[in-house]
């Protein structure tokens, strides 16, 4: 009975300690087709309006000379990057114009010198004082939703005039009430979270593609 006891205390540590990286303990006989199927059906109830819209609010700040920016930590701050990189280029290859897409954790320098002077909660808020303007439109990615500095993001971008959209995952967080335009996963998986917020910016990137030439006219 001794030993039953702490293994259970064992399970519910190891539970605990992975329960913030979104990893569902109960999937122990993971296949790659189990995967995909959740995947999928987390794709399947995506909201395509609001998708509509972060689509059309990309296409009117690219017509418009306005700026795009993109937060988010770990997995989803390296999406932030990559898709800012879609955007400036991937959308008009033949041109070079793409959309003026700022990803605000690629630069180490200035997350280290904000997270150190102002505190962690402020790097991304810092970083639009500086660089937005009303009109411009701002992506936060993130499973939980409730990472202090993308909500200060959000609440900065509120003020300011920016256009704010969220792509989120469990059950939205604080940031769903946040953004203008959440965009709703509810999925209780992290990296099928992150992979939502790939899946719906290569749609959007394919999207603005199909008007690179209309743009460039």
């Amino acid at each position: 009975m001794r030993i039953a006891g702490i293994i259970c205390v064992g399970w519910k540590i190891w539970q605990k300690a992975h329960k913030p990286f979104g990893m569902n303990v109960e999937l122990m006989n993971l296949s790659f087709s189990n995967y995909s199927e959740r995947l999928n059906k987390a794709l399947s109830a995506a909201d395509e309006t609001t998708i509509n819209v972060l689509c059309e609010s990309l296409l009117n700040a690219w017509k418009n000379g306005s700026q795009f920016f993109l937060c988010g930590n770990g997995g989803s701050a390296g999406n932030a990057v990559h898709i800012a990189n879609d955007m400036i280029y991937g959308i008009d290859r033949e041109t070079g114009k793409g959309l003026r897409a700022h990803a605000l954790p690629a630069n180490t320098s200035i997350i280290t010198c904000l997270a150190n002077d102002e505190g962690y909660e402020e790097i991304f808020a810092k970083q639009l004082a500086v660089y937005s303007s009303p009109g411009d439109v701002l992506l936060v990615l993130s499973g939980s939703g409730n990472s202090p500095n993308i909500l200060r993001a959000l609440d900065f971008a509120n003020e300011h005039g920016l256009e704010t959209f969220a792509i989120l995952g469990f059950d939205g967080g604080k940031a769903k009430m946040s953004a203008a335009h959440p965009l709703h996963f509810s999925i209780d998986d992290m990296q099928i979270s992150e992979d939502t917020q790939l899946v719906v910016m290569h749609y959007v990137m394919q999207w603005l593609a199909t008007k690179a030439t209309s743009h460039s006219n």
